[in-house]
């Protein structure tokens, strides 16, 4: 299926019906008016440089009236195309008199269900226009402002438009307090124009916001790849302790420097890789929190050595006690945040409930 938002110019989804032999909940408005504001708002879009998917060209839907303003806003110097999605046991035909700037590509949609090729083609457009219409007016709505598609549902005709644009006052995505009071306003002679202007205004910022997002996913990817490499290095710095760290002796600096900082590399190292998991990583901070949880860790474990066995420094085997140190800071830092948990939830020694008996205070 060929999908519109591939296509060099912008194309806007054309969706609504202001049939007045329907029966519309809520009910239409002003629907006289209908038809020329379609086909005026059709010749605007023309103008804007838009190309157009619509759905039918039966009289009672509202693209046949959009469709026709929207060829007479074409011409040989400034063309415009107009996409017609059908089921493949479909017709279209609208009626239109020879030459001028439109083209109509018929697309073909391999699904028996209508409603498959309907809400997959407003995803993929660059915007929606919803006029009148009822119940799938109004899903296709909420369709299109959940992927964020630049929206004009022009409640000056009621219907499901309406509904949409009071929808749109509470999400509004990308539209202004300006847009609103536009999409929201009766029709006036200049409405088409500003329609369209609202529509591009919409698009710009969406584009702004996708330029954002991309390059702060960028911005993300390379910190994480950043982070890692310091997890790397670290996690190898860790292990050259073991090797450097010679064979049992004394206590001195050095091998109290090797004991305690090849286990906190080793929880930094921890820290990062688990916070390269997170949705906006941050390594510096991560590293900090694992030099934290490991600095506990670590210490507490040595300080168990030295109750266990006091004599432990007077011939320090440094190699020895990394092996285990080095694994016990890593896991303090991959866990860090289990860590200060149970630190968070140590009971208070001031506290007389947590060190005291019960008391009876019935």
């Amino acid at each position: 299926m060929t999908t519109p938002h591939r296509r060099e110019r912008p194309v806007v989804a054309v969706i609504g019906s202001v049939d007045p032999d329907r029966e519309f909940n809520p009910p239409l408005r002003n629907a006289h008016l209908a038809p020329s504001a379609c086909r005026e708002l059709g010749r605007e879009l023309a103008l804007a440089g838009f190309d157009l998917a619509v759905f039918s060209s039966k009289p009672k839907y509202v693209e046949s009236y959009v469709v026709e303003g929207y060829a007479d806003g074409t011409d040989e110097a400034q063309p415009g195309t107009v996409y017609v999605h059908l089921p493949r046991h479909r017709e279209a035909d609208f009626r239109l008199p020879p030459g001028g700037g439109m083209r109509i590509e018929v697309v073909r949609d391999s699904s028996s269900e209508w409603e498959v090729s309907f809400y997959r083609t407003i995803v993929g457009c660059d915007g929606a226009v919803l006029i009148g219409g009822g119940q799938s007016t109004r899903v296709a709505g909420v369709v299109a402002m959940s992927q964020r598609v630049p929206l004009l549902p022009v409640a000056a005709f009621g219907g499901g438009a309406g509904l949409v644009w009071v929808n749109l006052d509470k999400v509004r995505n990308d539209a202004l307090d300006e847009d609103m009071a536009v999409l929201g306003g009766d029709w006036a002679p200049d409405s088409g124009q500003r329609l369209a202007a609202c529509l591009q205004a919409q698009r710009h910022r969406r584009e702004t916001f996708r330029v954002a997002a991309e390059q702060k996913a960028r911005r993300s990817a390379r910190r994480s790849a950043t982070g890692l490499a310091v997890a790397a290095l670290l996690t190898v710095l860790s292990l050259l302790g073991i090797i450097v760290s010679g064979e049992p002796r004394p206590a001195d600096a050095r091998g109290l420097a090797l004991l305690l900082g090849a286990p906190l590399l080793a929880a930094m190292s921890g820290a990062i890789i688990r916070n390269s998991f997170e949705p906006t990583p941050s390594w510096p901070t991560s590293c900090v929190r694992g030099l934290g949880a490991g600095m506990v860790a670590v210490l507490t474990y040595v300080a168990a050595q030295l109750l266990a066995v006091p004599a432990m420094l007077d011939e320090l085997d440094v190699r020895r006690l990394l092996f285990f140190v080095i694994t016990i800071g890593f896991t303090a830092g991959f866990t860090f945040d289990l860590v200060f948990e149970r630190l968070r939830a140590a009971p208070d020694p001031s506290d007389s409930r947590a060190s005291g008996p019960a008391q009876d205070t019935n």
